[in-house]
């Protein structure tokens, strides 16, 4: 399975150019980098969450509030021991039911945010790719504009800042660099 996941991933890093990979190596730098810096105490937590945001953990929830209802019930009809402690539906029926609604809406909600943070890892792509064309489409104005004989050549600062594309490193990096220097975060540690 991890080998066929291996193949189809080099399939379509074959087909995509070469600074889109490159944008996506430095997003994923950065969030690695992000990672990294966390405190041990929150990974810890991000790790917990984790656990109790899969719908594996629902189905455990589910499982093990039904073998309770079920031992219960054999405990009152004298099978197992009497000092079982009993599931009674009117005093815990309640509390489960928050359990489990918490649980089911943390799972939907872990669900949206992969889902949003795809989309926007998309969009950020997209937005990454365009500004790398356009900037390609003006240095090629640029280099018309010198080659045709009828049109005045003359210099465009705007245009040849233009003409550069940014580099989604140095942007992360730039902006690593702030929040760092704010006082907000400053504040807060």
């Amino acid at each position: 399975m991890e080998q066929a996941i291996v193949d189809s991933l080099s399939d379509v890093t074959e087909v995509l150019p070469e600074q889109v990979i490159k944008n996506i190596e430095a997003i994923a730098t950065h969030q690695d980098r992000y990672r990294q810096n966390a405190p041990a105490h929150q990974r810890g937590l991000d790790k917990i969450t984790a656990v109790f945001s899969r719908s594996e953990f629902l189905y455990f929830l589910i499982g093990f509030f039904t073998i309770w209802w079920f031992c219960s019930y054999l405990s009152t009809q004298h099978i197992l021991p009497v000092d079982f402690p009993l599931f009674n539906l009117r005093e815990e029926g309640l509390e489960v039911a928050g359990l489990l609604i918490s649980t089911g809406v943390l799972i939907y909600q872990t669900r949206q945010e992969q889902a949003s943070e795809e989309r926007s890892h998309l969009m950020l792509q997209l937005n990454l790719i365009t500004e790398q064309k356009i900037a390609k489409l003006i240095s090629l104005v640029e280099e018309l504009r010198t080659d045709l004989p009828n049109v005045r050549n003359r210099a465009d600062l705007e245009a040849q800042i233009m003409q550069q594309a940014i580099d989604p490193q140095a942007i992360l990096e730039v902006i690593q660099y702030n929040s760092e220097q704010s006082p907000i975060s400053s504040t807060e540690n």
